[in-house]
C-alpha cells in the first residue's frame, strides 16, 4: 500500500489535540529504483507489523569538572525504527527489505528515504535510513515466521515534515 492510498481515508488536522496510539503513526519508505519518488508513492510499513518502535537515541559525552562535578553534553542523535512482526510474502516493504540484495547489502545499497508522521495532525519528519535485517524468519514449529528489521538514520538529521494531500 502506498502512502497516498493510506491517506485517502484520513484528513489530518494541524490543530488536533488529544491522546494518540501507536496505530496513529505512519512509517513509509521509498523502495523505488531511483529513490526519487514523492512521499505519496512511498510504501507504508504495516502489513504483518505487530510492533513499530520509533526511538530517539541520544549520543552524549560525560565529563567531570573540578568543583562542578559530572556534566553531560548531548553531541548527537540517532533515530531508529525497530519493526517486528510476522512475515507476509507479497507485502512490498517486507519483500524489499528481506530481499537478498538488502539483507546482504551495505552502504547506499540499503539506504531508503522515509517519512514518519502522526495521522492525526500530519506532523513528523523525513530523512534517509539504512535498512538492517536482524531476522528474516524466526520462531518455533507451528508459529508464524517472525521478522525483526531496523531502520537507522543515515547522513543528515531528519527534517520536519507535514503531510499534505497530493504531495
Amino acid at each position: 500500500m502506498t502512502l497516498g492510498e493510506l491517506m485517502a481515508g484520513y484528513t489530518p488536522s494541524p490543530d488536533f489535540e488529544g491522546w494518540v496510539t501507536n496505530d496513529d503513526f505512519v512509517l513509509a519508505v521509498d523502495i523505488s529504483e531511483g529513490k526519487d519518488s514523492e512521499p505519496g508513492e512511498y510504501v507504508v510499513v504495516q502489513m504483518g507489523v505487530a510492533g513499530l518502535d520509533a526511538q530517539l537515541n541520544p549520543v552524549t559525552q560525560d565529563k567531570t569538572y573540578i568543583r562542578a562535578g559530572q556534566s553531560t553534553t548531548k553531541t548527537g542523535m540517532q533515530r531508529s525504527f525497530a519493526v517486528s512482526g510476522d512475515r507476509y510474502i507479497g507485502d512490498e516493504f517486507q519483500d524489499y527489505a528481506l530481499s537478498h540484495a538488502i539483507k546482504y547489502g551495505t552502504g547506499n545499497a540499503v539506504a531508503v528515504p522515509y517519512v514518519y508522521f502522526c495521522l492525526l495532525n500530519g506532523k513528523g519528519e523525513q530523512g534517509t535510513a539504512s535498512i538492517i535485517v536482524n531476522s528474516d524468519a524466526s520462531g518455533n514449529a507451528g508459529e508464524s515466521a517472525a521478522i525483526d528489521i531496523e531502520l537507522r538514520k543515515l547522513g543528515a538529521q531528519p527534517e520536519e515534515y507535514t503531510y499534505s494531500a497530493g504531495v
